[in-house]
């Protein structure tokens, strides 16, 4: 064999052992992953168990998708459940581009509505895929691939006018969900407030939790002494990133502190990823 065909045939060696790493890295990992993106002042949380996908809420821009990157495997574009928990801009901007580059096959959200520009680009990026629009209410429980989500809040959303509901603040019509699978839960909060904190305190079977997604970035008048005293977490997720509010606020922090909850920032660590087999937790 000539020199040149040699040449050829490392090449080509060297290219199919670059390609057979690529694909084993990526294949599917068979434990229950929660990813708080680190998509800057907002919220994304990517559940992935095997080759099932959950995202709840998108961020406030773009970011959303480099983190779906980062833990799908390259060949995987479809989503097997979006939520978005509410229409604010930091929840739900990055959507419109999970549907711009992914197949959702559910879409989960309330009938709060929001006329805001991005709201209505996704509600037409929604309507011309072919993903199945679910609305859900307090009491219904989801179930993807023995990944059960509860929904606390919020109940029926009031009789409104457009007009009258554009008013609404849409932090406290958040969905609320308690995860499991196996051992392990986690309470995934949007951005409620103090008050909707005591009502899931008081209404929900919350008691002692692994995770809790701390609500609306760590705000001050978002985590309930209430609340956090029934959840009990072992691990306290705050998602956010630079920011002229004051997030997380010292009230929250101590709070947490006191409670001898481990406290993770995407603003400090980047993504937040916990990982179990349903039975042990730890902190990728």
């Amino acid at each position: 064999m000539s020199k040149k065909a040699w040449l050829y045939l490392i090449s080509f060696l060297t290219v199919i052992a670059i390609l057979s790493w690529l694909v084993v890295i990526s294949l599917p990992k068979p434990n229950l992953r929660v990813i708080a993106c680190d998509v800057g002042q907002g919220d994304a949380i990517l559940i992935t168990k095997a080759d099932l996908q959950i995202l709840v809420d998108g961020g406030p821009g773009n970011k959303v998708i480099s983190c779906l990157s980062r833990y799908m495997p390259f060949w995987d574009r479809t989503i097997e459940a979006v939520v978005s928990t509410h229409p604010d801009a930091d929840h739900s901007t990055g959507l419109v581009q999970v549907f711009r580059n992914y197949s959702v096959t559910h879409f989960v959200t309330t009938e709060i509505n929001r006329e805001t520009d991005v709201y209505s680009t996704l509600k037409k990026e929604v309507g011309e895929s072919k993903a199945q629009i679910h609305f859900v209410e307090k009491g219904e429980r989801l179930i993807y691939g023995g990944i059960y989500f509860d929904v606390l809040h919020p109940g029926q959303i009031p009789p409104a006018s457009e007009t009258e509901r554009a008013s609404f603040k849409t932090n406290n019509y958040s969905i609320v969900m308690k995860m499991g699978y196996g051992d392990f839960d986690a309470l995934l909060t949007g951005d409620i407030e103090d008050k909707v904190s005591d009502l899931i305190a008081d209404t929900s079977n919350v008691n002692n939790l692994v995770y809790l997604k701390v609500p609306h970035h760590g705000s001050k008048n978002g985590l309930s002494q209430k609340l956090l005293d029934e959840v009990r977490p072992q691990v306290a997720v705050i998602s956010l990133g630079k920011n002229s509010f004051g997030h997380p606020h010292e009230e929250v922090l101590k709070l947490l502190s006191n409670s001898d909850t481990k406290i993770l920032r995407t603003d400090q660590i980047g993504d937040v990823v916990v990982e179990t087999n349903g039975s042990t937790w730890w902190i990728k």
